[in-house]
């Protein structure tokens, strides 16, 4: 059995600086006032769309990115509807074939420690679901049937791609300090890697 940490990566090159001029670009056709575009004067347009609360502004931009997380954590992203999801299907995918290593992958959790009862209980648990999982498999089930014994803290992959506001509503709620732990930890990360790379949108989150 592989153990891991959750992940995130924007899934290609941005260039934010771009993307806020095309959403100037698109939000002064409203006022007609094409003409005070400058250099800079997305920095303003854009934090004015977002105080005065005219956010539908931003959906002309998306954003894609690729999660590593658990299973549970996942099941929270999906709630989101404005946004498409391609993720690593538990149908599909034979974790008993050579392509996986012949074991399963599961995100450690971030609220024990190693030494405690707890995180011994649960890598027990784990280690389980795995044995059960490839004895499955090894007695005819398919990986679709075998599945049901693996847990929620299966690694898994999920490609989500949301417009800039829904990015902003996912991450108010995801971050909030009573958000579930693993997904908290997921959605700060996603707020660092927006943050760094466009600016101004993500700023009072």
């Amino acid at each position: 059995m592989k153990i891991t940490k959750a992940s995130v990566q924007i899934e290609y090159d941005i260039d934010g600086i771009e993307l806020l001029k095309r959403i100037e670009k698109a939000g002064r056709t409203c006022y007609k006032s094409e003409e005070k575009v400058s250099e800079n004067s997305y920095v303003k347009f854009i934090g004015l769309i977002i105080k005065n609360g005219h956010e539908s502004v931003l959906e002309h931009e998306k954003v894609t990115v690729r999660i590593v997380c658990d299973r549970g954590v996942t099941h929270e992203i999906v709630r989101h509807r404005m946004g498409s999801y391609s993720q690593e299907s538990t149908r599909y995918c034979n974790y008993g074939n050579d392509t996986f290593g012949n074991e399963i992958c599961v995100i450690e959790p971030l609220f024990w420690a190693k030494d405690t009862a707890s995180y011994r209980l649960w890598y027990e648990s784990m280690c389980s679901a795995e044995k059960s999982y490839l004895a499955l498999l090894e007695n005819g089930a398919t990986p679709q049937e075998a599945r049901s014994v693996l847990p929620n803290s299966l690694k898994t992959e999920i490609v989500v791609t949301y417009n800039l506001r829904e990015w902003r509503h996912f991450l108010r709620l995801r971050t909030a300090s009573s958000a579930h732990p693993q997904m908290r930890e997921v959605a700060l990360m996603c707020l660092n890697e927006l943050k760094n790379a466009i600016p101004v949108i993500f700023n009072e989150i």
